[in-house]
């Protein structure tokens, strides 16, 4: 039997984790966003369509 020597080159990437500050606080405004709009919509709920009834 022949040993056949194969030239393998094998390519190693790297993954860095990114923690971008401007991406985080950006979702954070978003996010906070939704539960001001949230509790808006249920202090108008509260405040003004529940007492008519």
């Amino acid at each position: 039997m022949q040993d056949s020597h194969k030239n393998v080159e094998v390519e190693r990437t790297e993954v860095h984790k990114n923690s971008d500050s401007s991406l985080v606080a950006s979702t954070f405004i978003k996010y906070a966003a939704y539960i001001i709009i949230f509790f808006g919509f249920l202090f108008f709920l509260i405040r003004y369509v529940f007492p008519k009834f």
